[in-house]
């Protein structure tokens, strides 16, 4: 942990926050039309923390016209590649000065722990600008493979303008995966951050303008999911609509972009995501470790959450005895402003309440609870949830099918490798999944069979800004640089020779690239 984060740094820092809490459009902060306002309130204690702006579809209109003027006038699109990567180079520096300023924020309104948002989260956002900056003056064109007469281009050109809805779980680091490729690739954006969580994406939104990008080419538009959000999924003049959130929502954007103007769907859905240990493991130590981050990381509030740990029947004793020893000992419960908190509250009572009703039909169907299993009602009022694990779950429990989005680990033994891999595919998600092995020819044969988009091998990982991310079925299909970028690409096509026109006709259409569904990574 770094040696700034302190209980003394962390306490001056809530002392002297100035909230953002209107809507960023057109390079300034402005109230909503409207003059309507919502609550946001911090998860560890139930208390209010200031009044946001309250985006509805004339908000939202008027970020779209800020941002089509932008992307017309080539502030930003126009720019070259390299003067681009200065600016979000510039951004992304900004992001870690303000650092803890922005961490604060997260914790407070998020419920995270601040241990997390200071050494994890900020400045994976501010590493993923960083990086897509670096990549803007790296992508090339192409020329096609035609005969010696002929000269056939492909043109990748930004898409235009970008509309993305964030969920409330990581705030800022999902703006970034949204902005980073964005940006980097010209194109003008409207974010609108979770109503739950909007403070830290309207900094943002500021220090973007201060590292210079231009005004209209960054917009934020808080508001509620069925103003704000229905009316960027409906707009015309959005030209992809990049949404991470429940499947649910994501099949309602969907809809939206059939009803309007069929701009391009970008979804990151849920994940009911397994944990594979086979028996042929050696170090039981290191894959609790693991398993238990999986699990429990963010408070379970993860999309990508390893929520069921499927364990050969040999070793799951074992493995068992010795998650319940480090839960004990390294999973501390608390004020999510206390650097030595591991796990802090969870986003909102309703949230906190479903959460709690998951575990208490579990006990009813007769589950083996073996940790945690309740609500902690502590003297600030905040919604925390004890880590809970079920143990000898049944594949077909309730548990062990729908996701939770909390603290709740489901154990499944299984007894041969094809019921692992039956068992872990037997879900309508598809977006993450780890394994653990020490027999490499297992892990290559079980990762190709395991029905997801990101597949660790001997640890959990989501990857990072190299490596796409989305998944199979209800789990969408997300992004990456590597995939879904906001551009579109334009084929020309020269013929040559004595008969070469001076005005060659020039064929537009979309390249569809294939793309990755597996990934394995090693740390």
């Amino acid at each position: 942990m770094s040696t700034y984060l302190t209980s003394d740094s962390i306490s001056q820092h809530v002392k002297s926050l100035e909230y953002r809490n209107l809507a960023f459009i057109n390079g300034r902060f402005v109230p909503a039309q409207s003059g309507a306002t919502f609550e946001t309130s911090n998860p560890a204690t139930g208390e209010v923390i200031t009044q946001i702006a309250a985006c509805d579809a004339e908000d939202v209109d008027l970020a779209v016209q800020a941002a089509r003027q932008a992307f017309e006038a080539g502030v930003w699109s126009a720019l070259a590649p390299a003067e681009r990567k200065a600016i979000m180079v510039r951004f992304a520096e900004l992001i870690d000065e303000h650092c803890m300023e922005l961490a604060v924020l997260e914790a407070l309104e998020a419920g995270k722990p601040i241990s997390e948002c200071f050494n994890v989260d900020i400045p994976d956002t501010a590493n993923t600008i960083r990086w897509h900056a670096e990549a803007a003056d790296k992508l090339y064109d192409a020329i096609a493979p035609t005969g010696k007469k002929e000269l056939a281009t492909i043109t990748r050109e930004p898409i235009g303008v970008v509309g993305a809805v964030l969920p409330w779980n990581f705030p800022a680091m999902m703006a970034g995966w949204k902005l980073g490729p964005a940006l980097a690739t010209g194109n003008s954006v409207i974010l609108k951050p979770a109503e739950l969580t909007s403070l830290s994406t309207l900094r943002l939104a500021e220090l973007a303008h201060e590292a210079g990008i231009p005004s209209g080419v960054f917009n934020v538009v808080p508001g509620l999911g069925h103003t704000a959000g229905q009316a960027i999924g409906m707009h015309s003049d959005i030209d992809l609509v990049a949404f991470t959130g429940s499947t649910e929502i994501g099949r309602r954007f969907l809809e939206y972009s059939a009803r309007s103007n069929l701009k391009r769907i970008v979804l990151e859905c849920g994940g009911k995501n397994p944990q594979i240990v086979m028996p042929s493991v050696s170090d039981l130590k290191n894959v609790a470790s693991h398993v238990l981050a999986a699990a429990f990381w963010n408070m379970g509030e993860n999309c990508s959450a390893g929520s069921r740990l499927i364990v050969h029947r040999s070793i799951k004793d074992d493995l068992l005895s010795e998650l319940l020893k480090q839960l004990e000992s390294d999973w501390v419960t608390g004020d999510p402003l206390d650097p030595d908190v591991q796990l802090g509250a969870l986003i909102e009572k309703a949230h906190m309440e479903k959460v709690v009703s998951h575990i208490e039909q579990a006990k009813s169907e007769g589950l083996k609870l073996v940790a945690g299993g309740e609500r902690i009602r502590s003297e600030s009022g905040g919604y925390f949830v004890t880590p809970t694990i079920f143990d000898d779950v049944p594949r077909d429990a309730s548990i062990a099918k729908e996701e939770i989005f909390g603290p709740v680990l489901a154990v499944i033994p299984f007894d041969t490798e094809e019921e692992a891999i039956s068992i872990a595919n037997d879900t309508c998600y598809g977006l993450a999944a780890s394994l653990w092995s020490d027999d490499l020819n297992t892990a290559h044969r079980m990762a190709a069979a395991i029905h997801a988009g990101t597949v660790s091998v001997n640890c959990f990982s989501e990857g990072d800004a190299t490596t796409p991310f989305g998944g199979y079925k209800q789990s969408g299909f997300g992004g990456g640089i590597n995939r879904c970028m906001p551009m579109i690409s334009t084929a020309s096509l020269r013929r040559l020779g004595s008969n070469f026109p001076e005005s060659p006709s020039s064929s537009r259409h979309i390249l569809h690239s294939p793309f990755t569904v597996l990934r394995m990574a090693s740390r």
